[in-house]
């Protein structure tokens, strides 16, 4: 059996996929905030905007995190076309669960069916990733480890889209961004800890990329992403201050000539 490492670079790789999980969650809560505020077009955008940031955040984290993952007595290499399908799943699915509840009329049924969809979209995003990985031997998984990772997903998933319907202010949209981003890593590493390798010793190429000739330039890209949507986000004014600013400019119109 080859000795796992989740954490090859030390706490630089899990404390910043866990910023990554924040930055998605708090972004994605903010967006759909301004969703269920809006109207037509305008819900629409800040939902797929929701989703994206949420998306893309979960998928940062699972892959920055990969990032430290090593296995003595065999390289690492990642399948392209498999490690962008999960990303697109990641994106689709949470998409799928934040327009269940941003059009939902029974809000309880609608916070069931995104939270499931959502965490069992979170969950395979998460094993599709694991199915791209290409080394020198056997990789099998802990059937009780997994099924309590996809609870746990299913769970973190239903609690964020909960507090997407629930929680306005920026304070409590902070508070539950940091449980949220501890829930999806927690999701990560317990589907981390399932696995077990059976190395077999070969010279072979491995087919694939390496972490840093693939995984590391995606993460960065869309990593900068959540930042610059972040940044767009905190700057673009809420409903409620364009009805402000609109109310104020009312008065100087009447009496203009």
């Amino acid at each position: 059996m080859g000795h796992l490492d989740h954490a090859a670079l030390g706490w630089l790789t899990p404390a910043l996929s866990y910023a990554m999980a924040c930055t998605g969650a708090a972004l994605g809560l903010r967006c759909t905030v301004r969703a269920l505020a809006a109207t037509g077009r305008s819900r629409r955008n800040w939902l797929v905007t929701a989703a994206s940031a949420i998306g893309t955040g979960i998928w940062t984290m699972h892959f920055v995190a990969m990032l430290g993952f090593g296995v003595t007595g065999t390289d690492i290499r990642y399948d392209v076309p498999l490690t962008l399908l999960s990303l697109l799943v990641a994106m689709v699915v949470v998409c799928a669960g934040v327009f269940a509840v941003g059009y939902g009329r029974d809000r309880g049924r609608a916070l069931f069916l995104g939270g499931l969809t959502t965490g069992l979209g979170v969950a395979s995003m998460h094993y599709l990733g694991m199915a791209a990985v290409r080394l020198h031997g056997d990789v099998t998984y802990d059937p009780v480890l997994v099924g309590l990772s996809v609870l746990i997903a299913v769970v973190a998933a239903t609690a964020a889209l909960w507090a997407a319907l629930n929680i306005r202010s920026p304070v409590a949209v902070t508070l539950a961004s940091l449980i949220m981003g501890a829930a999806v890593s927690s999701m990560h590493y317990t589907g981390m800890f399932a696995v077990s390798v059976r190395v077999t010793p070969s010279g072979e190429a491995l087919p694939g990329a390496t972490a840093m000739q693939f995984i590391f330039p995606l993460a960065v890209g869309l990593g900068s992403y959540l930042f610059l949507t972040s940044a767009f986000v905190a700057l673009s004014p809420t409903a409620g201050e364009r009805e402000a600013s609109a109310s104020a400019q009312r008065p100087v119109e009447s009496v203009a000539p």
